[in-house]
């Protein structure tokens, strides 16, 4: 499989970047993103050139530290898939592919095609946690909590973290990752306990990083785990619950 590939490179966030021309004659179909990427590295290594940089880890879609633009869409051609799951299939013999960190604001260039995504930790360390007394697990009919519930509660937390929705985004918003992570907190009873600070000092930190949301759609058409587009709403829900219990709550 032949591909023309232009690849982002930046040797680091305070200098211009360009991209550089790669083609490759032997790819195979199966290949995800990451390992053509990995392919066109070895080549390099053994010519003595540097190779480029990405972020990467589990490679099994669920830990969310890959990230790329591919032609212009977070993560690839394929939708509701991350970058390492993404196969040369999705593509045509001859194709070129334009492989780029993730573009937004919130994510400054470290080096080639690995970004700065802590805006979002810092998201989370606002209130993506819950206090609890530590000591001996309570029994499991001590909290009740309905099966509906508690599948919809997962589905939210299958969030990870990934920050694709957020280069999807045409203002930048991360509404997306921030009101599944309320969802999923809201309606578990260890997370309800503090359900009111921790949706006023998230959005307040959401609402400092990221853009506004204007329901576009292409965060939840990109997104790996298949968070859906109402997730959304929990920002406003969350914050208007929070101001209107005060802060008690």
């Amino acid at each position: 499989m032949k591909l023309h590939l232009e690849i982002w490179r930046q040797a680091g966030p305070t200098t211009e970047g360009a991209f550089e021309s790669v083609d490759v004659a032997d790819a195979e179909e199966q290949m995800s993103i990451l390992e053509l990427l990995d392919f066109v590295n070895d080549k390099y290594i053994e010519e003595g050139k540097e190779p480029f940089a990405f972020a990467s880890d589990c490679r099994e879609g669920i830990c969310g530290t890959c990230g790329l633009l591919v032609n212009g869409r977070p993560h690839g051609a394929a939708k509701n898939s991350p970058a390492c799951q993404q196969r040369l299939f999705n593509y045509s013999d001859g194709d070129t592919l334009k492989i780029e960190p993730l573009r937004s604001a919130a994510y400054p260039v470290i080096k080639d095609m690995v970004v700065d995504r802590s805006a979002l930790d810092r998201v989370m360390q606002q209130g993506g946690y819950v206090s609890i007394n530590a000591g001996t697990a309570p029994d499991a009919d001590t909290l009740h909590l309905n099966h509906q519930t508690a599948e919809w509660a997962l589905d939210h937390a299958a969030c990870i973290g990934c920050g694709a929705c957020v280069a999807a985004c045409p203002n930048g918003a991360a509404h997306l990752f921030t009101g599944a992570k309320l969802v999923h907190l809201s309606k578990l009873p260890l997370g309800s306990e503090e359900r009111g600070k921790r949706a006023r000092k998230m959005v307040d930190e959401l609402e400092t990083n990221f853009g506004h949301c204007s329901l576009y759609g292409e965060c939840a058409d990109v997104c790996p785990a298949g968070i859906p587009l109402t997730a959304v709403a929990a920002v406003t829900k969350e914050r208007a619950r929070a101001a209107f219990r005060g802060k008690d709550d």
